[in-house]
């Protein structure tokens, strides 16, 4: 335990900040893993809240955060290889071939 007057109260508010930026942890942990359980836009909207809120009280590096929203983003809206290729060639097909004209001389 510290001795001096101004240890202890630096103690006591680290034990404080320790709390409060635990509870602020394991709420944006607890939205991740339901997000990726129940991928619905709701979910993944709120896990996106709380990662946003511990990067700005600096619990999480920017970069992660960054991370896991991407990834929390690609399970809200997962596009299937099949009807992105299906999707190209039917714009490719549907439009009209253009027609060059000649040179005015």
């Amino acid at each position: 335990m510290p001795v001096i007057k101004s240890a202890r109260k630096k103690l006591r508010k680290d034990r404080k900040r320790e709390k409060l930026n635990s509870v602020v942890k394991e709420g944006y942990r607890s939205a991740v893993k339901k997000a990726q359980k129940s991928k619905t836009p709701e979910n993944v909207k709120l896990a996106v809240k709380l990662i946003d809120k511990a990067t700005k009280k600096r619990l999480l590096h920017k970069n992660k955060a960054a991370r896991l929203k991407s990834k929390l983003s690609k399970l809200a809206k997962p596009a299937s290889k099949s009807n992105t290729l299906a999707n190209s060639a039917a714009k490719k097909i549907s439009k009209p071939a253009s027609k060059k004209l000649p040179k005015k001389k």
